[in-house]
């Protein structure tokens, strides 16, 4: 098991990213809460709130430093996170598709050097919060799906290069989640039963089980499972 430390966690107020942070939190270790609005997802023990920009380099490393001295030691970093927008390939622009590049696959690489030096003192992790999208050809989703892809392969260059300072890196890349973000999208049972008949496993999953994952993948001694990504989506990327 890695040494004691803290994780930070990127978009952690809500959603996927609020359940891996509960989850960590759960198992014992502090845990950094970053987000824009600067909210935890829960007043509960071990959680610590960061108003934080992550694409704001300077900001980011203030974070990592300020949660480093109040943890101790930091033994891992879940880069989750992101942004979505749907257009059509012939109607998206290139200043939406460098947003979303910037938001979700440029800030992971910002936030992993800032915290390389103490993951590397911890033998720690860092898991990048991917897509399932990212091997697939999804109609509306071109910025989402080639961010999300480059987040996991700028992933298995980082487990090449600092595989020798003792850093493990990994994608882990959700299907379809409940989270507060799609409760409105998933209320219509018609949506929502479109959905789950492309699931081989027959439903749309929990933001809970991205959070065990996560926190198992950093809580436990796994580092000679690096550069992967583990796809947690029913089996749907893989139907034919």
């Amino acid at each position: 098991m890695p040494a004691d430390g803290g994780v930070i966690v990127t978009g952690a107020s809500r959603g996927i990213g609020a359940a891996i942070a509960l989850e960590l939190a759960r198992r014992g270790r502090p845990v950094a809460c970053v987000s824009r609005s600067g909210a935890a997802p829960a007043e509960a023990a071990g959680l610590t709130p960061y108003d934080c920009d992550v694409t704001d380099a300077a900001r980011v490393r203030e974070v990592v430093e300020d949660f480093a001295g109040r943890a101790g030691a930091v033994c891992g970093l879940v880069n989750n996170a992101g942004s979505h927008s749907a257009a059509a390939a012939v109607d998206v622009s290139a200043e939406e598709v460098s947003r979303l590049f910037e938001v979700n696959c440029v800030s992971a690489l910002v936030c992993a050097q800032a915290a390389r030096p103490h993951l590397a003192s911890a033998g720690g992790t860092i898991v990048g919060i991917g897509s399932f999208f990212d091997k697939l050809g999804a109609k509306g989703s071109l910025a989402y799906s080639a961010s999300k892809a480059a987040l996991a392969s700028i992933n298995r260059t980082l487990a090449v290069e600092w595989a020798g300072d003792g850093i493990s890196v990994l994608t882990v890349a959700p299907g379809y989640i409940h989270t507060d973000l799609n409760a409105d999208w998933l209320a219509s049972e018609e949506t929502r039963a479109k959905v789950e008949r492309r699931i081989p496993t027959g439903r749309i999953g929990d933001a809970d089980e991205v959070g065990r994952l996560v926190a198992m993948l950093i809580l436990e001694d796994f580092r000679f499972l690096t550069g992967e990504t583990i796809y947690l989506d029913g089996g749907q990327g893989i139907r034919v």
